[in-house]
């Protein structure tokens, strides 16, 4: 079926790059937006505070993740064709603005001890700024690196595992300067500490992503990196050389068996994410007692955030070589194969437990920065952040499932601090059953039938930018920054998180 392609609007024209843009700039205005919304993984830090703060629970204050992962897949999947209609600098922006006045808004909940406020702040506004700005980035990366999509996209999603790795150690250190009366025994801070740590880190993501957004270009229509050649990438297997719009994608039974994939992917990283301090004391205790001291526990969640990072980049740069079909046999093959090592023999060594959780948990971050160039490659360029939008509504289920099936087992077996890893079986070969799913469904895709494809004037969707009927806009010029500010201003804070996470996880190997 062919319909018109809608013109490009007046915004995006506005923020086309001209003549000699540097598209490495591009990669450091996409990780300032994931380095900061990766926070939200390192909410731990301030859990067992909110929860005294409050005089509440920990599923209470829980709510706030869940609600801030259930409205970046909901905001991401509502939003994402405004995204591809308005580009990347409004979006970035928009996600800018949510995302520091959710800290804002949980910041006031905190100070005047009103829980809903922190689930209006951080789980709600919060939650939408995730969404826009998880995918606010990946098309326009896409489109600058038609040749390396896998890496493109490894680079700015493996912002969102060390955006985490970052916030970690910064919230500890700061939470100490606003509460000079902590005491390390009760691990508690103060309300007004957590408070302050807010405002902070919403101050500062908010510049930071700005910058992001002032950074950011699209290429003007049909500019292509030099030495590059369309024809030889259309040759390749599953890659299409039309386009298919967000609605139509929705149609067609390859979308649907990516967002198995995806699901089953990361219901199973997240079984073992959610669990990863508990579960390698539990599966080396003996006679009720672990011989994993706490803080080997912690090194462990450390190298798990270490493995999760380096697979988005790894994994999903291996997959512009080898294809993402096949990089995808790899994930779920092989979490089949290590799913079961671990369920079955990961209590005979500790060595042996850290490599395969480590090797499972690369693959669930590959999983997560490969699936924007499968959909590219299914679906073309089009409107790829509206479809990716749409297709996160998985990760948003599968972060609810995923703690469902392990925790649901564990209740079963037996009280926290008495489990073994006998107990832990039934939930990691449920997991396995999943990942045989999610294998299949990937055996199952196939190219998406030209029924679906638009069409263009030109065969290529950008170069309706300056239809005769649309205003035209002079090519913005390049940001007056040396191209090592940007990467300085990304790379600095990432080698920060990423020494800290280093040091801590010595410890496990102690």
């Amino acid at each position: 079926m062919s319909v018109a392609v809608a013109e490009r609007s007046a915004p995006l024209q506005r923020i086309t790059a001209g003549p000699g843009f540097n598209r490495w700039l591009i990669p450091p205005a996409a990780l300032s937006i994931h380095l900061c919304i990766g926070q939200a993984y390192a909410t731990s830090v301030y859990k067992t505070s909110l929860v005294a703060h409050f005089e509440t629970s920990l599923t209470a204050v829980g709510v706030i993740f869940s609600l801030a992962i259930v409205m970046l897949g909901l905001s991401a999947a509502i939003f994402g064709t405004w995204v591809d209609r308005n580009g990347p600098r409004r979006a970035m922006i928009a996600s800018a603005v949510c995302w520091a006045t959710g800290f804002f808004v949980g910041a006031a909940g905190i100070l005047t001890s009103q829980l809903w406020l922190v689930y209006l702040g951080y789980g709600v506004i919060g939650g939408i700024g995730l969404g826009i700005g998880y995918i606010s980035p990946v098309s326009t990366l896409m489109k600058w690196f038609p040749d390396r999509p896998g890496l493109a996209t490894g680079m700015a999603i493996m912002g969102f595992g060390g955006g985490a790795m970052i916030a970690s150690p910064v919230s500890s250190s700061l939470l100490s300067l606003y509460d000079p009366a902590y005491d390390p025994a009760t691990g508690v801070y103060s309300g007004t500490a957590v408070a302050g740590l807010f405002l902070t880190l919403g101050a500062v993501y908010l510049a930071v992503m700005l910058f992001g957004a002032w950074l950011v270009r699209v290429p003007a229509p049909g500019w292509t990196p030099e030495g590059y050649d369309p024809s030889q990438e259309k040759k390749k297997a599953l890659v299409t050389s039309g386009h298919v719009t967000a609605n139509r994608a929705l149609r067609t039974p390859q979308f649907w068996l990516l967002w198995i994939i995806l699901f089953c992917n990361v219901t199973a990283g997240i079984g073992i994410l959610e669990q990863a301090a508990p579960m390698i004391q539990d599966f080396f205790r003996s006679n009720g007692t672990t011989v994993i001291a706490g803080a080997a526990a912690a090194g462990f969640v450390g190298f798990l955030s270490l493995t999760n990072m380096a697979g988005r980049f790894v994994w999903s740069s291996t997959s512009d070589l080898v294809g993402r079909k096949n990089i995808y046999m790899l994930y779920l093959g092989g979490g089949v194969v290590l799913y079961t090592l671990l369920a079955l023999q990961g209590s005979g060594s500790v060595i042996l437990f850290i490599l395969l959780a480590g090797i499972i948990l690369s693959f669930y971050g590959g999983g997560f920065a490969t699936i924007p160039a499968y959909l590219r490659d299914l679906f073309g360029t089009l409107e790829v952040g509206a479809i990716h939008g749409r297709l996160l509504t998985a990760w948003s289920c599968a972060g609810v499932m995923g703690p469902l099936i392990i925790n649901g087992f564990l209740d079963a077996r037996g009280e926290p601090g008495s489990l073994t890893a006998a107990d832990y079986r039934p939930a990691l070969l449920t997991m396995v059953g999943l990942l045989v799913i999610g294998l299949i469904a990937n055996v199952l895709v196939r190219a998406v039938d030209e029924k679906h494809h638009v069409s263009t004037s030109s065969g290529d969707p950008t170069t309706t930018a300056h239809d005769s009927a649309t205003p035209q806009v002079e090519p913005a010029g390049a940001p007056r920054v040396p191209l090592w500010l940007p990467w300085a201003v990304v790379a600095i804070p990432l080698a920060y998180g990423v020494l800290q996470t280093a040091i801590n996880a010595l410890g496990l190997f102690a």
